[in-house]
């Protein structure tokens, strides 16, 4: 691992918020924080002068007539207004990095990529020590979903980092994006404070934050679903009640920090699919205080603690998510963010890895660590799968041989954890994950070993 040097550190007031400094607890509160003392005001959020001669400036992540809960936007006390972040836009190319609708069926040089289809990939390669990767140039778009334009579906990508971003800054107006690192250690010094994330962590970085990311311990390698549409919330839990899976406690959001540095200083757009460029003459990252629900958080992979069955079958995974982001149809997700780690399994007389089955939803899975157990073989961490919707998948034949013959003593699973990125919308391939990336052309092999039992006659075979 390398560790790179960085600008100096963002200015920050000390913090005595639990036993990590610099972060606050809860999801969706209502959170106040200011890096110098008198900062934010009371009473009132723009008051005709403010303290230290800072700018009043909203962020909305929402509709201003969202209803009450869902209403979400943070004011900011910043050095200057937004406006002087941005100067005149100038397009730039990013190849690697597809937005949807990328449906290369379409494009008469590409109908040899097809979608439909179930496939599996290994871990992209980490880029040469001497590669010059930062989190824009890095990026790689596996699949896309939906449309940007209409705020709808996703996109999913592997991101490859070797060198930290200097003077260089990206927001999103697409898209928020979670991150799943997988190798490495990155930190995002954004407009509303830090956040450092490592492997079995993940960050949520909402639509419109201004940031810069640099390279704690590289290069850096893991996984990015981008959200084109409501925001990730956590999902009712029913008739689990108040606690389990992902409590809301453990999620973490950044106190003020800030820069007031002069230095050119390059500004990345992303929007409706396409990338911009504007330089300024300072740091964008200039927020002095802040309250407000609208905010990035960090979360650890580790507090998440999952339900199952303590009896006979296997409950439908969705029991395993963490986060979702509604499509407007209820009980269907835009997107669900699941998480398969370290688990008991005691279902008596019942088959206990996933099933068989064929889904509306569209799954990418991506393996953090360990071995998932409905593939023993061949889904090494960071690597990749894709089962499109309504395409029939499930365990290959050994872990079918050995679920259906084991001796059902209580197991504990360990030394595991994967996710699922689930749409309700197809994934299409991109260019790069049909081309480029290290795909198993041999996959849909591991199914064929499945033998006939049936013989028409009684009894259990």
């Amino acid at each position: 691992m390398t560790v790179q040097h960085m600008p100096p550190p963002l200015t920050r007031a000390s913090s005595s918020v639990g036993t990590l400094p610099g972060y606050m607890p809860g999801f969706g509160n209502d959170f106040e924080t200011e890096a110098l003392p008198g900062a934010l005001p009371q009473g009132q959020n723009s008051p005709q002068k403010c303290n230290y001669g800072l700018y009043a400036e909203q962020l909305s992540g929402t509709a201003f007539t969202a209803p009450r809960g869902k209403n979400e936007r943070t004011w900011c006390y910043r050095i200057r207004p937004s406006v002087h972040h941005t100067g005149r836009f100038a397009p730039i190319d990013l190849p690697y990095w597809r937005t949807a609708p990328n449906i290369l069926l379409h494009d008469p040089h590409r109908r040899n990529i097809m979608s439909l289809g179930q496939y599996r990939w290994d871990p992209i390669p980490m880029p040469d020590s001497d590669a010059d990767l930062t989190w824009i140039s890095g990026m790689r778009t596996m699949t896309t979903a939906g449309d940007v334009n209409i705020q709808v579906g996703m996109a999913s990508h592997v991101y490859l980092v070797t060198r930290s971003m200097q003077d260089e800054y990206f927001f999103s107006a697409d898209s928020e994006l979670l991150v799943v690192p997988q190798e490495g250690r990155l930190r995002f010094c954004t407009e509303l404070g830090i956040i450092e994330i490592e492997p079995r962590e993940i960050a949520i970085l909402p639509r419109g934050l201004v940031y810069r990311v640099e390279v704690l311990d590289g290069p850096c390698r893991g996984f990015v679903c981008e959200n084109y549409g409501q925001k990730f919330d956590l999902p009712h839990r029913g008739p689990i009640g108040a606690n389990c899976l992902a409590n809301p406690r453990d999620f973490k959001c950044p106190l003020a920090a800030f820069e007031d540095r002069k230095t050119r200083s390059r500004v990345v757009i992303k929007w409706c699919g396409q990338f911009h460029e504007t330089w300024i003459d300072h740091s964008p990252l200039d927020v002095v205080a802040w309250h407000g629900n609208y905010c990035p958080y960090k979360y650890d992979l580790r507090t998440y603690a999952p339900v199952g069955a303590v009896l006979f079958d296997h409950p439908d995974p969705s029991i395993f998510t963490v986060l979702t982001a509604p499509s407007g149809q209820e009980g269907t997700a835009n997107i669900d963010f699941v998480l398969f780690r370290e688990r008991w399994l005691v279902a008596e007389h019942s088959f206990r890895p996933p099933w068989y089955h064929k889904n509306i939803m569209s799954e990418l899975m991506g393996n953090i660590y360990g071995v998932y157990d409905a593939k023993p073989q061949g889904f090494a961490p960071g690597g990749i799968s894709l089962h499109n919707c309504m395409l029939p998948h499930g365990p290959d034949r050994d872990a079918f041989e050995g679920a259906s013959n084991a001796e059902l003593q209580p197991q504990k699973l360990d030394n595991t954890m994967s996710f699922m990125f689930e749409t309700r919308f197809p994934q299409h391939l991109t260019e790069f994950a049909a081309r480029e990336a290290p795909m198993q052309q041999e996959y849909i092999e591991v199914w064929d070993r499945l033998e006939k039992k049936f013989d028409g006659t009684p009894g259990v075979k």
